[in-house]
């Protein structure tokens, strides 16, 4: 650490440009830390690091790629919380920062977890400077304080909360793996939060009312973890009715998300969907290219062909034929469609549909 934080300083009041000399990787005691992109001064992108660092996990809690992958989000909520940089300089001289995940559950490159619980770590700082002229005592404090500071959220051990976050989705998986075998595409367990606070916000609703399985498709599928009661969707057509703002919408937004695995505490943590599914819609303006899309719709005025179709500007119901198709090209089994943004001329073509609306 000594040898880092002498360099550092050492570099008191030169250009910009001589942080370069920090680049390379250097040892924190049992922490590895390496600069592997200095930024070209204080008001640019933000320097990229990273750390490796032993999490003291045990290794049978690593055992799979599923285990891992759960692991490796959980460190990097806990690292992103942790980092506690503060403004030294110009620009965005101090600012340490880590990319901040969303609900889901994926992999990810910013946290990666080796088989034996090291955890490597990619992250930005922004190195002190004052104008263009380095701040090395600040960048000494930054690199052997700040840094190794927040590495200390990665030393987990056998915490309970990454035991929750683990065995969280290992039965999401497990839900997810149950669907064929029960002849379904989609399921949600009762007791699922299916609102979001707002359209632009992927938290809870506080207060919503926990989703329960209307009688008619109830089953329950079983998970390491015993069985869960909830609505299966089975294969085949399946069409949700209702009046507006009874949560058509909310259902279906929840579905097409459910090929992830979700936080603890998300809601939807109950809600899964084959990976095969994609939400399909009406897309005005958009172009098309040579999409066969005869099946929803005969040649088109003029004479144009729909087998196949081209335009620069497709109206509602081509441009969403030709979402469909090419979803199906692509390997969907499963189209998920929301009257609110599908072409309802598209959709009354099909006889169900047309059963469900009354002549006026």
């Amino acid at each position: 650490m000594a040898d880092l934080a002498s360099v550092a300083r050492g570099l008191e009041g030169r250009p910009y440009p001589a942080y370069r000399a920090l680049e390379g990787s250097w040892s924190l005691g049992d922490i590895e830390l390496s600069v592997d992109h200095v930024q070209g001064d204080p008001f640019a992108a933000p320097s990229r690091l990273s750390l490796v660092v032993p999490t003291g996990i045990p290794t049978h809690w690593l055992a799979t790629r599923t285990l891992r992958e759960a692991a490796e989000d959980f460190l990097l909520r806990r690292f992103g919380a942790s980092l506690a940089g503060e403004r030294r300089g110009s620009g965005r001289s101090g600012e340490l920062g880590v990319y901040r995940p969303g609900p889901e559950i994926c992999e990810r490159s910013a946290v990666r977890i080796d088989r034996a619980g090291r955890a490597t770590v990619r992250f930005t700082a922004g190195l002190p400077a004052r104008g263009r002229r380095i701040l090395g005592r600040e960048a000494a404090d930054l690199l052997t304080g700040d840094v190794p500071a927040a590495a200390g959220a990665l030393r987990v051990g056998e915490h309970t909360g990454l035991r929750a976050h683990l065995d969280s989705v290992v039965r999401q998986r497990a839900l997810r793996d149950a669907l064929k075998g029960a002849g379904l595409v989609a399921f949600i367990a009762d007791g699922s939060v299916l609102p979001r606070a707002s359209g632009v916000s992927q938290d809870p609703l506080p207060g919503a009312v926990p989703f329960e399985s209307p009688p008619s498709l109830r089953t329950t599928l079983d998970t390491p973890f015993g069985p869960v009661l909830g609505m299966g969707v089975p294969a085949g057509v399946t069409v949700l009715t209702g009046g507006g703002f009874h949560g058509k919408s909310t259902v279906l937004q929840a579905l097409q998300r459910g090929h992830f695995d979700h936080v603890p505490g998300d809601g939807r943590e109950g809600v899964v969907t084959t990976p095969h599914a994609v939400k399909v819609r009406a897309e005005d303006g958009r172009a098309v290219r040579d999409v066969d899309i005869g099946d929803f719709l005969g040649d088109l005025p003029g004479g144009r062909t729909t087998s196949p179709f081209r335009t620069d500007d497709a109206s509602g119901s081509t441009s969403q034929a030709a979402a469909m198709v090419e979803a199906i090209e692509t390997g969907a089994k499963v189209l998920l469609l929301d009257e609110d943004t599908s072409a309802t001329n598209l959709l009354v073509r099909d006889a169900r549909m047309a059963a469900l609306i009354p002549d006026d």
